[in-house]
């Protein structure tokens, strides 16, 4: 499975963030229309992601629920009829819910910056630093927490769990963690 180190914070200020991830960015910004469909899961989280093109890609992965950078594992694969795989997935598993977010992805080296207005929840900010397959785990923890330093993220503003979680929770969870 591929491997990362992520971090999610809530955002007081979208611009002034998008600012500093602008000037620290080497590549981007691309805007992305995300719609995340969760399917329950015994062994970790199952999603069909519909892009604003039509195309879709279904996404399994497993992490902690913590507050600071974790390490996430996960595989994807490509769909070619997302309605067809979301009936299939449905019928066997059973709907979650729905994530409804318009992404702006920012490349600073090999590290993903998500940024994202989430429907019903507001503004997050995400860190995906890609790890190797036989890297360490401390590597790609230590670049997140230089960058979150960089970005001006503070710990308050961590936030556990996925997005799905704090709409389940109708945004009682969507604060920083404390």
């Amino acid at each position: 499975m591929a491997r990362n180190i992520e971090i999610k914070a809530a955002v007081v200020d979208a611009q002034a963030l998008r600012t500093r991830v602008a000037e620290l960015a080497d590549d981007g910004p691309w805007l992305i229309e995300q719609h995340d469909i969760f399917f329950h899961c015994a062994n970790g989280r199952l999603k069909l992601r519909r892009f604003g093109n039509g195309e879709g890609e279904l996404i399994f992965y497993r992490r902690p629920d913590a507050s600071g950078p974790k390490a996430c594992e996960y595989e994807r694969n490509a769909v070619a009829d997302p309605d067809a795989m979301r009936r299939l997935l449905e019928m066997a598993n059973g709907l979650r819910g729905e994530v409804i977010k318009i992404r702006t992805l920012f490349m600073a080296g090999r590290t993903r910056i998500h940024l994202d207005h989430v429907a019903g929840l507001g503004d997050y900010m995400e860190l995906e630093v890609v790890l190797g397959a036989d890297e360490p785990i401390g590597t790609g923890h230590d670049e997140a927490e230089q960058l979150m330093r960089e970005l001006g993220i503070d710990d308050s503003a961590l936030v556990e769990g996925a997005y799905i979680d704090l709409i389940e929770t109708q945004g009682a969870s969507a604060q920083p963690a404390s």
